[in-house]
């Protein structure tokens, strides 16, 4: 059996309880995780290219204000 499929049957045994709190634990620590990935991303050019043709886009009005 995979790690996954232990935490899936342990995450299913929870009460409701236990997974509220679970679910507030999990949206937070995957917040971090997308956080860093995204720091690490923008601290490695990776998002260079999206920046830029978003910025191109912008200057040829083709964005609207929100």
């Amino acid at each position: 059996m995979s790690k996954i499929e232990v935490i899936e049957r342990q995450v299913e045994s929870l009460s409701p309880r236990e997974l509220s709190a679970f679910r507030r634990w999990f949206a937070s620590f995957d917040s971090k995780v997308w956080d860093r990935e995204l720091k690490e991303d923008a601290a490695t050019g990776k998002l260079d290219a999206l920046a830029d043709e978003a910025l191109g886009e912008h200057r040829d009005g083709k964005s609207t204000t929100l």
